[in-house]
């Protein structure tokens, strides 16, 4: 899997579960507007607020109502067996990757207990030809899974160890991944970051703001042996004016903006919907940029 792949939010009715047609209809959106390919249920769509049946229940939607070759799915929680069970019930319904987060509740951990627990998970996949993605992101659990935990996983394993998307923001990081590890998938979390992919080796992006950017990144993704200064400026101004502390809030928002459905600005507790000036402040800066 490679090129521009948006972190899709999940809407939500008046009782907070998740409404199927609204959310296969985005994607779809998504698919037909640039994007390569989709990250179901990752932290724009506020996985780790749900409980295992949910995540299983919109899994199953997308691998239903979607090409499920274009698909990855977020699966990791603190527990080695909900991060196996969900894990399964991705490769079942045929999703060729699974992105899973450290277990990020005790901290610090020595790298030895990680590639312990990543093991783990391997051993109980035996015989699913799954991926596994790596999700590195410290300003979340914590934990940054360095290049020396990589590298022995990969020793170990290294068809199930496939890639990693890293939203830490550190392209050194990202680069030194790239340019460390033959054959592993490296996704940074921006979009402006297409700008460098064919140089530094990134297979793409794994982005929320490309909800937003979608036809832009596509755009520059193709140009990527070339890119045009402008368009990455371009989408560097639209990111630049999304991104925040209520960073998923005004990502839902944007989509219900466009879709005309206002439903889509419900968020799972303890986020909360942009208030009425936030809503006004983002319309604006993003009509500036439009202007």
């Amino acid at each position: 899997m490679q090129g521009v792949i948006a972190a899709v939010p999940t809407p939500l009715s008046n009782r907070l579960e998740p409404v199927r047609e609204p959310f296969i209809d985005h994607c779809l959106w998504l698919l037909d507007n640039g994007c390569d390919g989709l990250n179901i249920l990752g932290s724009t769509g506020e996985a780790n607020l749900f409980d295992t049946e949910t995540r299983k229940r919109v899994m199953t939607w997308a691998a239903e109502g979607l090409p499920r070759e274009r698909l990855m799915v977020g699966t990791g929680t603190p527990s080695l067996s909900e991060t196996v069970d969900l894990t399964r019930h991705a490769a079942a319904l045929g999703y060729p990757v699974a992105l899973v987060l450290p277990p990020y509740y005790y901290k610090p951990l020595p790298d030895d207990g990680l590639v312990a627990w990543y093991m783990a998970v391997h051993q109980q996949l035996a015989g699913s030809p799954i991926a596994i993605y790596f999700y590195n992101y410290p300003q979340m659990t914590g934990i940054t899974l360095s290049a020396d935990v990589i590298a022995r996983l990969r020793d170990l394993a290294p068809e199930r160890f496939a890639g990693i998307k890293d939203s830490s923001g550190d392209l050194d990081y990202c680069r030194a991944l790239a340019a460390g590890f033959e054959g592993f998938s490296v996704f940074p979390s921006s979009e402006v970051s297409l700008g460098e992919a064919a140089r530094s080796g990134f297979a793409g992006c794994i982005s929320a703001t490309t909800n937003q950017t979608s036809a832009q990144s596509a755009k520059v993704w193709r140009q990527r042996q070339n890119p045009k200064q402008a368009d990455l400026d371009e989408i560097a101004a639209i990111r630049s004016a999304i991104v925040g502390p209520a960073l998923v809030a005004s990502v839902k928002y944007l989509v219900g903006q466009r879709t005309g459905d206002s439903g889509w600005e419900r968020v799972m507790p303890p986020f909360v919907s942009l208030d009425p000036p936030q809503r006004s402040a983002l319309s604006g800066r993003l009509g500036t940029l439009a202007a």
